[in-house]
């Protein structure tokens, strides 16, 4: 099924002007437009995206990768909720689409313990689909993630009431969602998947399970409660970045994982940084370490998915 057999939806934006979303007609979900922006390719701290968020866009960082950019160039990325399946199976997801220069490639985002309405996380997805990426975050949590204003001692109890098997299969359902749209539709060869905090350790289990079907790499940042034994299924090349002062992803596990799953597998450990700065730096430093992640990441998405495809 190719986009001649997709269904197109016109979304208006500033300027009285329509971008299109493309869904394949058999997916069950229901939609919103939340926002519709240019990308600022650099991070800055403090977010500018809220969980209301009306339709805007702001200005384009001019940054120099491989050529210059002009405005012209500077991607416009619109952000969608969708509704995912049916009834209480069904999970809620943001969909953030490149318009203009879309590589037809999708990437799942799990999101840390936050969220995926948290604005940090979904920064970062604006900046992937910025890069010409179909950037899917779901609602790992089912309406109810962490807040920072909940007591310390409360998050043991939280985290025991987060079923690792309902996770699971909220993620397949993502993916399934993901598989149809981009490799169904023949957009995608293969999918990427990203995971953040409790996110990364989810996707080794997921990369685990697929064994390289439909996902062709992946990305863990600072992964937390990582299952080691799960390496040995894993079929595909994965990155992790982390820093050395991380309590709660110890550099050495990532180097075992690293052994174990192969394929390329790459270790990008950053001194003297701590757990969350690469999608919460807190620093003028942090930030600038966050940016060097963020470039690695962008040359590993493209160097494992877009060129394959071609």
């Amino acid at each position: 099924m190719g986009l001649a057999s997709t269904l197109s939806i016109s979304v208006p934006t500033q300027g009285n002007t329509n971008q299109l979303l493309f869904l394949s007609s058999r997916t069950n979900l229901s939609f919103s437009p939340f926002s519709s922006r240019r990308c600022s390719f650099s991070h800055k701290k403090g977010s500018y995206l809220t969980k209301n968020t009306s339709k805007f866009k702001v200005p384009c960082v001019q940054v120099k990768a491989e050529q210059e950019l002009d405005d012209e160039a500077c991607e416009l990325v619109s952000g969608f909720e969708l509704n995912l399946g049916e009834g209480t199976d069904s999970i809620r997801a943001s969909l953030f689409k490149a318009v203009k220069n879309n590589n037809e490639t999708g990437v799942l985002l799990l999101s840390d313990v936050f969220g995926f309405e948290n604005s940090a996380t979904r920064d970062f997805a604006y900046r992937v689909a910025c890069n010409g990426y179909n950037v899917l975050v779901p609602d790992l949590f089912r309406g109810n993630p962490w807040s920072k204003h909940r007591p310390k001692d409360d998050y043991e109890n939280w985290r025991a009431k987060q079923s690792l098997e309902r996770v699971s299969a909220d993620i397949n359902l993502a993916a399934k969602w993901m598989v149809d749209e981009f490799i169904a539709a023949k957009m995608s060869k293969k999918l990427g998947i990203i995971g953040f905090s409790f996110g990364g350790g989810r996707i080794l289990e997921t990369l685990s399970q697929d064994q390289g079907s439909y996902f062709g790499t992946g990305a863990c940042f600072y992964g937390t409660r990582i299952n080691p034994s799960v390496a040995d299924s894993i079929n595909v090349p994965v990155l992790f970045i982390s820093g050395d002062k991380d309590p709660l992803c110890l550099v050495e596990l990532l180097h075992d994982l690293e052994k174990n799953i192969g394929r390329g597998s790459k270790v990008v450990v950053f001194e003297g940084r701590g757990h969350g700065f690469v999608h919460r730096p807190e620093s003028q430093e942090e930030d600038e370490d966050a940016d060097a992640a963020f470039s690695i990441l962008r040359n590993w998405l493209h160097d494992g998915l877009v060129i394959k495809k071609e």
